[in-house]
């Protein structure tokens, strides 16, 4: 047991990071503040402050998908410095692997988990060809910011322009902060 002593008080580390725990597993399955607060019998506003103390970012999501890129090392560096939490970069050679490699069950599989990841983002940068962003945009009720790499159908891989990706990720991420 890990015991530290605050003035006449002798704490049981172990049990304080278990309630923590229990406290985010909570929260993490959707219970409201209040509801924790009441199961836990803490005030509320205790949950809003922990919440807080190990808060890294807050709001608007970005998800970027782009296929099929030549630059795609280059491009996921930049996504990763911007703090782009999940990116699918392909180059064609990829793309086709995706699609050849596994059973259609599988592929199948694959392809509804990646779209329910998907749904979990405020918004979606397809970089791609026109006919790829249109239907991504009919797939997905959040927002899908379009960044057109050439006409449909693309069948070699194409150089992103770094920086114009980077100043849109820039650019929404600050519009996610403003709140819209």
């Amino acid at each position: 047991m890990d015991f530290i002593r605050i003035g006449d008080k002798i704490i049981n580390k172990a049990k304080l990071w278990a309630q923590i725990e229990k406290i985010l597993d909570l929260r993490v399955k959707g219970v409201s503040q209040q509801e924790a607060a009441r199961q836990m019998s803490l005030d509320r506003a205790f949950i809003s402050r922990l919440e807080s103390l190990g808060e890294v970012r807050k709001g608007h999501r970005i998800a970027v998908i782009g296929f099929p890129i030549k630059n795609r090392e280059e491009l996921l560096k930049m996504l990763e410095k911007e703090g782009v939490e999940f990116s699918l970069i392909l180059s064609e050679e990829e793309r086709w692997a995706f699609v050849r490699e596994p059973s259609g069950l599988d592929l199948f599989n694959k392809v509804m988990e990646l779209t329910a990841e998907l749904h979990r983002f405020d918004c979606l940068v397809v970089l791609a060809s026109n006919k790829r962003i249109k239907l991504f945009q009919s797939l997905f009720n959040n927002e899908v910011v379009g960044v057109e790499i050439g006409q449909s159908p693309i069948e070699e891989d194409k150089i992103v322009e770094i920086e114009q990706v980077q100043k849109l990720i820039q650019t929404l991420k600050e519009v996610g902060k403003q709140g819209g």
